[in-house]
């Protein structure tokens, strides 16, 4: 036996995305960070600077390391980029409002900024020890009041684990979150903080597809308009139908460059959605009173912007439809037309093979008229060397008493010889 050659990174993918143990109090910066082919090598170059404290997973993908006992890191590669996440714990509150204050994380920052790509999320996070220590933080932070989402999180009720935020980007281009553990088990603390940051990370990465959306709506407006166009000009027949065709046709391969051009982020915003779905229900949030809660959060400005994109998947696929079946009418009455004029055609071409039939038949009857005059004219001359005068006969009436026989043997004789001329 042998080793399939992905099995042990099958495997590994089910260990991937795990966080170290957060400790309390404890600091988080994330990044998650869209980065193009072409910087994959500096993206590496940036992970080997600091090969010796990083983990080498059986899946590539994924890298876990430390700068010091309390500065972790983890990397991690997905299809559309990349997150960066650095855990400094044993830290003070003032190392979360001045990050440079701290010579560890202040060090794991600066290489931070040599990672590649562009940021399409950043979050710093602070987990403290309770609430008390929480208010009095906010305090000191820029959140805004009247937008500011609190919730109890975990599994049941009981899970005492809290988290504050306004989801706006500050200054320093973060957002800033806010958990006070209160006392909850360890694991449960990292899993449900690492679900939420998920919740924000495929959050984002699914709205990347509003403004795609957002921008095909002119376009879909105006193929709207010519396909209607392209309908009433169809419907009162005034111009060729080459030409109708051929505006259809071009009509038609723009929405199919629209679908081509938007298709890949459709569907990835719409498979970003329900990865939405699934954390936001795996937190179990729990409002509290005079906060705005993370479901309603979540669903009263990120559920239209996935309406809007599910919409314009559904618009270009029906404004294609309706091309498909203009086209398909149009190309119906040029099968029809075609059809008429070939019946025309044949009805045409009978009439004259009609008349043919007839001319034929006129030229076969004088044919056997001149056959037979001619026949009977030889005979007149072959007939003064007969005796006709001891028979008591005259010339006239031999000739008179041959012309029927004759026309009628040669006029069988024709039918005859055309009979056999068909049949074989």
């Amino acid at each position: 036996m042998r080793d399939y050659e992905q099995r042990r990174q099958a495997v590994g993918e089910m260990h991937l995305r795990r966080w170290p143990q957060l400790r309390v109090p404890s600091q988080i910066v994330q990044w998650v960070l869209k980065v193009d082919e072409a910087e994959r090598e500096v993206e590496l170059a940036a992970i080997e600077r600091i090969e010796q404290s990083f983990t080498k997973a059986e899946n590539t993908s994924h890298r876990s390391g430390q700068f010091s006992e309390n500065v972790h890191v983890t990397w991690e590669r997905h299809s559309e980029g990349t997150s960066l996440t650095i855990f400094c714990a044993g830290v003070t509150e003032q190392a979360y409002l001045d990050p440079q204050s701290n010579h560890e994380l202040a060090e794991a920052l600066e290489w931070a900024q040599t990672v590649p790509g562009k940021i399409v999320r950043g979050t710093r996070i602070w987990v403290a020890e309770n609430d008390a220590e929480i208010d009095a933080l906010l305090t000191k932070l820029s959140l805004n009041p009247h937008e500011l989402v609190s919730a109890h999180i975990g599994k049941s009720d009981a899970d005492p684990i809290r988290i504050w935020s306004d989801f706006r980007i500050k200054d320093d281009g973060f957002g800033r979150l806010l958990v006070a553990a209160n006392g909850a088990e360890t694991g449960e603390l990292t899993r449900q903080v690492q679900r939420l940051q998920e919740l924000g990370n495929y959050r984002n990465r699914a709205l990347l597809g509003l403004p795609v959306a957002q921008a095909c709506w002119p376009k879909l407006d105006d193929a709207e308009r010519r396909l209607r166009d392209l309908s009433m000009r169809i419907t009162h027949g005034e111009e060729t139908d080459d030409a109708l065709m051929e505006a259809l046709s071009a009509l038609s391969l723009e929405l199919t460059a629209i679908a081509s051009e938007i298709s890949f982020r459709m569907d990835a915003t719409k498979a970003y959605a329900q990865l939405v779905d699934e954390r936001l229900e795996q937190v179990n949030s729990r409002p509290i009173d005079g906060f705005v809660s993370l479901t309603d959060f979540t669903q009263r400005r990120f559920r239209p912007a996935m309406s809007t994109c599910e919409a314009t998947s559904e618009r270009v696929r029906r404004l294609a439809l309706r091309a498909s079946q203009l086209s398909s009418l149009l190309r119906a009455r040029i099968e029809t037309k075609i059809e008429n004029q070939n019946a025309q055609l044949l009805r045409s071409m009978e009439n004259s093979t009609s008349m043919q039939l007839r001319l034929q038949q006129l030229v076969e009857g004088l044919s056997v008229v001149a056959l037979s005059y001619y026949l009977i004219g030889l005979i007149g001359y072959f007939l003064p060397l007969l005796p006709l005068d001891e028979w008591g006969v005259s010339k006239q009436i031999v000739l008179g008493a041959l012309v029927v026989p004759l026309v009628a043997g040669i006029w069988i004789a024709m039918k005859m010889l055309r009979k056999r001329l068909i049949t074989s």
